[in-house]
């Protein structure tokens, strides 16, 4: 004869279960950022300077979203890092702006009206 109800049997499996999923929760390693903290120049060093001698040109002409897209999906691995990276690349393109001075005028130098027209 075949029991459903076993009293000391029905009681277990339920924390057995639990103590499982427990044990199993806890020795799952968590994926870690190794790109987490680091400069964006060290970004490029570590991932981009084997192929790429040079940060300069390569964000030339891109969109920066789109930029930051291919970046996650092919070379950095959190979108932080990747955005981190391509503002990067894109200041390193973009020249610095440099304030004209304006031309310092000797003493002697001064504006003069315009000399009136000749009639011929």
């Amino acid at each position: 004869m075949i029991t459903l109800f076993r009293p000391g049997r029905d009681r277990i499996a339920p924390l057995v279960t639990l103590a499982a999923a427990v044990v199993l929760a806890a020795t799952v390693a968590s994926a870690q950022n190794l790109d987490a903290g680091k400069s964006p120049a060290k970004l490029f060093a570590d991932g981009c300077a084997t192929c790429h001698r040079s940060p300069r040109g390569l964000a030339k002409g891109r969109f920066s979203l789109t930029l930051t897209w291919f970046l996650k999906d092919h070379y950095a691995t959190s979108s932080d890092s990747a955005k981190a990276l391509a503002s990067y690349l894109e200041s390193v393109d973009t020249a610095p702006r440099t304030a004209t001075k304006p031309a310092a005028r000797s003493p002697r130098s001064t504006p003069r009206p315009p000399r009136p027209v000749q009639d011929h």
